[in-house]
């Protein structure tokens, strides 16, 4: 057998690798530049990030994207707006409903047909948003839990996430990528008895919540962790445009589903969390889980309300189409149209220009929430430790199938 080839390092390979912002050459003494990703689990997906360190005190951090291109608005101007529901699905993967939802409602706006949907699949669009939200916010608050050492967390949100997942897999078919909510309506109706499992479901689910607070918010270790550090002031989060929990957590009670009033939000009662620095200072790390944990608490209720509703008034009937207002042929008024929702992230808005004649949009763009979100990251990790670092990326809970769309 041949002797293998050994490999010998030279200072020119660091020049042919990635491009980086900074080089070793100019770097002060004792500054280091590391590698942080693409390929590693704390960065939640395929990001790098450079980092230059001091010691184990981070200097400066400067995402790198381009590792996972969805190649989403050119697809978008390539297709129908029906065939590029799959696509706002691959999004932001973990909340596809609410994705879909927002794609949907921009579209019926463009062709002014937002008042002619029947109020039983406004509610069912809620209610399966609400049902994406609660399982979004539990991958968030697990993951970000793990990265800082606990995995029980973890396992107990995904077990209780399986079930919303096995939900929305009875609705449509689908686990996490739906193509369930249309144009114009909804893909079908709930399948019989989906009223009283989900019901049944929600009631389990308020005692686990609590269990979740108290294994999690009121533990020592993540309350060291998390308290006071990555703090997000309210001013720098409005100047860069930062929206969701994020923005909450700074002590903004900004939810589009109150400023915007859209769908059949303003006839739901729900309140907005936002951040009070109960254990650090507000805007920080342990504001930002908090609010997303008060944050079930609210789209479980809704979820109440919505199933309330469907088995009273607007419960299922013989004559009930869920398809009737979707149109044949999907073809706006020539013009610029811009809709937005509240996504488990926060904004997230689509841009259409439609030139009168064509069912395909002549400009598509997405407005990420995660992409601004991720922008202020930079901003709230200089001076911190590495470690903290870790737990400053997991507290922004972004999904990089919206970042590098």
């Amino acid at each position: 057998m041949a002797n293998p080839v050994q490999y010998q390092y030279h200072p020119s390979h660091f020049q042919q690798s990635e491009p980086t912002k900074y080089k070793a050459a100019e770097l002060p003494p004792g500054h280091m530049l590391i590698n942080l990703g693409p390929q590693h689990p704390s960065t939640h997906g395929v990001l790098r990030l450079e980092v230059i360190t001091d010691g184990e005190l981070v200097v400066d951090v400067v995402p790198h994207l381009g590792y996972l291109h969805r190649c989403f608005e050119k697809h978008a101007e390539n297709l129908t707006y029906q065939q590029s529901i799959p696509f706002v699905d691959r999004l932001d993967y973990v909340a596809a409903m609410n994705s879909e939802h927002v794609w949907c409602m921009g579209v019926e706006k463009m062709l002014g047909i937002t008042n002619t949907l029947h109020p039983r699949v406004e509610y069912i669009r809620v209610l399966v948003a609400e049902l994406n939200r609660i399982a979004s916010h539990f991958v968030a608050v697990g993951t970000y839990a793990m990265d800082i050492g606990a995995v029980t967390p973890f396992l107990w949100l995904m077990r209780d996430r399986e079930h919303i997942l096995r939900l929305l897999e009875w609705v449509c078919g689908a686990r996490m990528l739906y193509n369930y909510i249309w144009i114009g309506g909804l893909y079908y109706d709930l399948p019989v008895g989906f009223e009283e499992r989900c019901a049944e479901f929600l009631a389990y689910l308020k005692p686990k919540l609590r269990e979740l607070e108290e294994l999690v918010m009121g533990n020592s270790i993540f309350v060291e962790r998390t308290a006071g550090v990555g703090v997000l002031p309210l001013d720098l989060a409005i100047n860069r445009g930062v929206t969701g929990p994020m923005l909450r957590a700074s002590g903004l009670a900004y939810d589009l589903r109150r400023i915007d009033g859209y769908s059949v939000y303003p006839q739901l009662e729900f309140d907005v969390p936002i951040g009070r620095g109960l254990m650090g200072q507000t805007g920080d790390c342990w504001d930002r889980s908090w609010v997303r944990v008060q944050e079930c608490y609210q789209s479980l209720h809704i979820a109440e309300q919505c199933l309330q509703r469907l088995t009273t008034d607007l419960k299922r009937t013989r004559d009930f189409d869920p398809r009737a207002a979707v149109p044949k042929k999907v073809r706006p008024p020539k013009g610029d149209y811009y809709i937005r929702g509240e996504t488990p992230r926060g904004e997230l808005g689509f841009f259409f220009r439609a030139d009168g004649r064509s069912d395909i949009p002549y400009r598509c763009k997405a407005r990420s929430t995660c992409f601004v979100n991720l922008s202020v990251l930079p901003e709230i990790s200089k001076g911190v430790l590495i470690a903290d670092l870790i737990a400053i990326i997991g507290s922004i809970d972004f999904i990089l199938g919206e970042v590098d769309r």
